[in-house]
């Protein structure tokens, strides 16, 4: 059966629906991030007080990557539930998730007040955040790709990815107005419950406007196709999972590979570099959250950028010009931290992130591009979600365990230097996306009885 034509959205109608996947991304990006800094900073002090300082931070590292482990769950979760139901009840959902379990962070007593009850408190609510970003990036990036047109999906898929830097950049720059405007004792005593109350107040501005917006258009095309096969033939669906994995291994695969040095190389970039210009550098935290703070605006500007380049180019030169960037650039920048100077600090931050939006760009448009309609959910969920777990979630603990085994840089660099290598094979591997048609409903794998004589399409990717 064709897909009915969609046609694109007016101006207006699209710009609303980018800023309401935006708006949530930020927010619920800002809730990650802000866990993440807050690992690097006081959280070893407050709930593990009793360990070494840099013990103390790989113990709130740990904490922190106890997050990305619930990330497949809520990818298997909300994807299977967004390919049913629609992508825009899910995403409400993930945002009071992850919203709620922020704001409770903030409530939380400490070690001291509660002894060994602190840190699994604060693991549980971690894990909740995990479950609810899991779920978060691939309705957020699909509404907008399903709703937006063709010629400029790389564009305007990329204003979601833009989430992370601003959320990045919200939170490093809360916590970094604290800690100027406050004394350290005031700022470790109850000054750092200030930035996760926030969100509280952020939660019901992005609600507001995630209801506003309407449904993706090919996802309601490709549901009323479904019920009308269901009632003609009487034939029950396959789950999205089964779909995926029997449709789409090939690209699920390479959408993890993709994603080791995007993710990899991101979180050594803006988490663990906190903890090494700290204490290897010797550098202030404060000049460490404005180098971030700084440099996550500059990402912030040209991730859309490398969104609209992807679409002149196509999706994998752009791609591979950022793993290869971030490969080269990892003796570098830690070459610049050692020198113990803002300048060269912010260098060395910037320019990270600036070829990691080279991956983080066209990243939306290309794994939304690789799945049919009714598993796209589910496929771009579970091939970004599960490579997070060997990849974002491991990084800053890793960096910071080789840092205090060798105490040295080299292994790190070389570590990012290995994810760059394996997302090189992956993207080389793929096939180019940017001209493939979203309103293909199931893809030519779930249409058996097409015209014999039809052009087929990429039963895997479409």
């Amino acid at each position: 059966m064709a897909a009915p034509a969609t046609s694109p959205p007016a101006p207006s109608n699209l710009k609303r629906i980018v800023a309401a996947s935006l708006v949530g991304t930020t927010i619920e990006w800002y809730d990650f991030f802000l866990y993440g800094s807050a690992a690097a900073l006081v959280f070893n002090k407050l709930f593990f007080p009793e360990s070494d300082p840099l013990v103390g931070t790989l113990l709130s590292f740990l904490t922190y990557a106890v997050g990305f482990a619930a990330r497949p769950l809520g990818a298997l979760v909300f994807g299977h539930y967004g390919d049913r139901l629609g992508r825009k009840k899910l995403l409400v959902l993930s945002l009071l998730m992850m919203g709620g379990a922020t704001f409770a962070i903030g409530l939380l007593p400490t070690h001291a007040t509660v002894g060994a009850a602190a840190p699994v408190l604060l693991t549980i609510l971690r894990l909740v955040q995990g479950f609810a970003l899991g779920g978060e990036w691939g309705g957020a990036v699909l509404l907008v790709s399903e709703h937006g047109d063709a010629e400029r999906r790389g564009f305007w898929a990329s204003w979601p990815q833009t989430g992370a830097p601003a959320g990045q950049l919200l939170a490093t720059g809360v916590l970094s107005a604290l800690t100027a405007l406050m004394s350290e004792s005031a700022f470790g005593s109850w000054g750092w419950r200030i930035p996760f109350l926030l969100s509280g107040v952020l939660v019901l501005i992005g609600l507001w406007i995630r209801l506003s917006v309407d449904e993706s258009p090919v996802f309601k095309a490709a549901l009323a196709q479904a019920e009308e096969r269901r009632s003609s033939a009487g034939a029950a669906e396959k789950m999205p999972l089964v779909a995926v994995l029997r449709h789409h291994w090939r690209d699920v695969l390479i959408a993890m590979g993709a994603r080791m040095a995007e993710n990899i190389s991101y979180y050594v970039i803006t988490a663990f570099v906190l903890v090494y210009a700290t204490t290897a550098a010797d550098l202030g935290k404060q000049t460490a959250l404005n180098a971030v703070l700084i440099a996550s605006a500059v990402h912030f500007a040209v991730i859309p950028m490398w969104g609209a380049l992807s679409d002149r180019v196509g999706r994998k030169p752009v791609y591979l010009v950022g793993a290869v960037g971030v490969g080269l650039w990892a003796f570098p920048f830690f070459a610049l931290i050692d020198t113990r100077n803002f300048g060269s600090l912010l260098l060395a931050v910037t320019v990270g992130l600036f070829f990691h939006g080279a991956m983080y760009a066209p990243q939306a448009a290309f794994f939304s591009e690789m799945f049919a309609t009714r598993m796209r959910y589910s496929g771009a969920s579970i091939g970004a979600q599960f490579s997070s777990v060997a990849a974002g979630a491991p990084a800053p603990l890793i960096a910071t365990a080789l840092l205090a085994d060798f105490d040295s840089s080299v292994p790190i660099s070389l570590y990012v230097i290995a994810a760059a290598l394996i997302t090189l094979l992956a993207v080389g591997c793929a096939k180019e996306t940017r001209h493939r048609d979203l309103t293909d409903i199931e893809g030519a794998a779930a249409a058996p009885d097409a015209a014999a004589g039809a052009p087929k399409a990429d039963a895997r990717t479409v």
